[in-house]
């Protein structure tokens, strides 16, 4: 008879090495899964809109504009506060009006205040939802505007969005999402014809709103000397970063940011000011040395009294 079988290995034979390649392979398959899982969660904290309850009195909005005391009149700053304080008494909102000397840019252009100014409006108000960044140099025209009905709230701003459009004009292949739901975004912007206008905006607050900022406000942007400053490293920051253009929605012009002079190559007369529209920039007022902003704004100024004034 054959002998029997045992189930015990002789103790010359070859150990199997399937067993502990095995258990290696699913180790690192498992180091591999606990990565991804903590990227998610990273990504996720990091870039959701996160919705807290807000302290009973906080307002919504919150309107920052960096004034200028070294470029500004007394009397050019006291108008512009004026005009933002009589739109937020109207909406509930607030304002915020840090000086462009508050903040050291190593000798970067003063333009680039706006961007420390937000946040540090944040920093002040940091239960309030939007922001409204708005160039000195720019009058708010119709007070009766409410921001969430106009522009911010979720179905306005879906039926406002320019999708899949080029994100600097007129040919970039870089495009805006097409199909960006509004709760989702977290700047809205505007273009003109030669490229993102940083004049007037609205940012909602969270911690991508913090990570967009500290982006754009990098010291090596800033050392880049863009001919347009702040603008150029704006165009630049949004179109080769995923991570901020997943949160942005381009509306159309005049929503934010109709301009008081006819300039072909940023929109022409499509985007002048015309009575009824909300905001009006005076568009490189400040760079164009035939030009007085502090002149170009009163003559709107008075404009917007007298009407302030039969609306009582």
């Amino acid at each position: 008879m054959p002998p029997r079988k045992t189930s015990q290995p002789p103790p010359y034979a070859r150990a199997s090495r399937s067993s502990p390649i095995r258990r290696k392979q699913l180790q690192f398959g498992g180091i591999i899964l606990c990565g991804l899982l903590l990227i998610i969660y990273l990504a996720t904290s990091l870039f959701s809109s996160k919705s807290e309850r807000a302290p009973a009195g906080t307002p919504e909005v919150v309107i920052v504009t960096v004034l200028d005391d070294q470029t500004m009149s007394e009397q050019y700053r006291q108008r512009v506060v004026e005009n933002r304080n009589y739109y937020a008494q109207k909406q509930g909102y607030v304002t915020f009006f840090p000086n462009a000397s508050d903040y050291d840019l190593n000798n970067s252009p003063r333009t680039w205040t706006m961007v420390p100014g937000l946040r540090h409006a944040m920093t002040a108000y940091p239960h309030s939802t939007f922001f409204f960044s708005l160039s000195q140099h720019a009058l708010i025209m119709d007070p009766s505007v409410n921001l969430n009905e106009h522009v911010v709230g979720k179905k306005k701003l879906e039926s406002l969005m320019l999708r899949d459009k080029p994100v600097v004009p007129p040919d970039s292949v870089i495009k805006t999402f097409a199909h960006l739901k509004g709760d989702k975004v977290d700047l809205v912007l505007t273009q003109d014809g030669e490229g993102l206008c940083q004049g007037s905006f609205i940012i909602r607050r969270g911690e991508w709103a913090k990570f967009f900022l500290d982006t754009w406000f990098d010291p090596l942007y800033r050392s880049y000397n863009f001919q347009k400053a702040e603008g150029h490293a704006l165009e630049h920051v949004v179109q080769w970063h995923p991570t901020i253009l997943t949160k942005l929605a381009l509306v159309p012009q005049k929503i934010l940011n109709s301009y008081n002079v006819d300039i072909t190559s940023r929109g022409g007369k499509e985007v002048q000011y015309k009575k009824g529209d909300f905001v009006i920039r005076l568009v490189g007022c400040e760079l164009d040395t035939s030009r007085n902003c502090e002149g170009e704004f009163n003559h709107f100024y008075d404009e917007w009294k007298l009407q302030m004034e039969k609306d009582g």
